[in-house]
């Protein structure tokens, strides 16, 4: 049984839709990340969850039971906006504690469960000092308890570690992730972030165009995507046209060998992977290119390469012998290392 179910929800503002048609189910117990450019409809999508948005067409179903009509304050779901939305007057104690006073729960209770959250989110010994004095991370954490002060059946968050800075947004998104797993609370996520996305998830929607474009684990979203939207927007990837060839389809200059297209097709859209482009010596592989420019990453080695098509990126680990810009090379792919697509959808 689902959790949460969204059954043809679109949100119409006059002549703009900003969510078109979208349909899918959320299982218990898992974290999704709706992931997607700039206004393409997914802080709309969750608005609509949380009931902040009515849909203007469609289904909102929860544990079986429609909440179309159900407003905020009786859906029992927790939510983070981006901007945190924490009290600046009141105390670290107040901000969590709030939610629970105006549910009428005394003080006794109020304080038993402030503790019991700074605990979980690992900011003991806070519970008196004023909002403004904590850093952004700690912020974060407060929020988070806040949310979580009236034990929600559903957590929602807006784009939650995007005023962090990079290594403490890394940081922030494995806690996220190991505290939701010792709740076990279904949780909904917004990022635009591809890698937080990836970290996190159990399941990724990718949504462009307010369109769910596709919804599935994050490994097979990124080697199956279902389109070459999907491909370009989730990590780097070799989006090329590809022809049928002899033994294979032809690419850039060179040959896949094996690679099928599929029969009568003259031509395809491909995905190829930067970590699945191999270089070697000139001449010794079918795919002739020239280094354009080189990126060591430390763990990694970005190639920029020059061919036929136009710009090819490969990847691989440091320790190779040393690539320069002008250096003459060539490429091979393997045929399973390559999604083909077909009307936008992988083969």
């Amino acid at each position: 049984m689902s959790t949460l179910d969204l059954v043809a929800v679109t949100k119409r503002y006059g002549d703009i839709v900003a969510v078109d048609d979208a349909t899918l189910s959320v299982p218990p117990g898992s974290f999704v990340c709706l992931l997607g450019p700039s206004g393409c409809g997914k802080t709309t999508l969750l608005r609509i969850i949380a009931g902040l948005e009515s849909a203007s067409s469609g289904e909102v179903k929860f544990e079986g039971e429609r909440i179309d009509a159900t407003p905020v304050h009786r859906r029992d779901f927790g939510m983070v906006f981006q901007s945190l939305a924490l009290f600046p007057h009141l105390s670290v104690r107040e901000n969590i504690a709030y939610p629970l006073k105006i549910r009428g729960r005394g003080k006794a209770e109020r304080e038993k469960r402030v503790a019991e959250l700074l605990d979980l989110v690992r900011l003991p010994g806070v519970a008196d000092r004023p909002i403004t004095q904590l850093s952004g991370g700690q912020r974060q954490r407060v929020a988070i308890a806040r949310a979580l002060s009236v034990s929600p059946k559903l957590f929602l968050l807006d784009e939650p570690l995007s005023a962090l800075d990079a290594k403490l947004r890394e940081a922030m998104q494995v806690e996220l992730r190991q505290l939701q797993e010792r709740l076990g609370i279904t949780t909904i996520v917004v990022t635009h972030d591809q890698r937080e996305a990836m970290t996190m998830a159990d399941a990724i929607v990718v949504m462009e165009g307010g369109r769910i474009l596709q919804m599935d684990r994050p490994i097979d979203v990124y080697r199956k995507p279902a389109s070459p939207f999907v491909a370009d927007f989730l990590g780097q990837t070799n989006c090329l046209v590809a022809k049928p060839g002899k033994g294979g389809a032809e690419i850039a200059g060179g040959t896949i060998p094996g690679l099928q297209l599929g029969a009568g097709r003259r031509e395809a859209e491909i995905s190829v992977r930067p970590e699945d482009v191999v270089i070697r010596p000139a001449g010794d592989a079918p795919i002739p290119a020239t280094v354009e420019f080189v990126r060591d990453m430390g763990s990694a080695v970005e190639i920029y390469l020059s061919t036929e098509a136009g710009r090819m990126i490969a990847q691989r680990a440091s320790g190779h012998d040393a690539l320069a810009v002008g250096d003459e090379v060539s490429l091979s792919i393997a045929p399973d290392a390559v999604v083909v697509f077909s009307e936008g959808v992988a083969r």
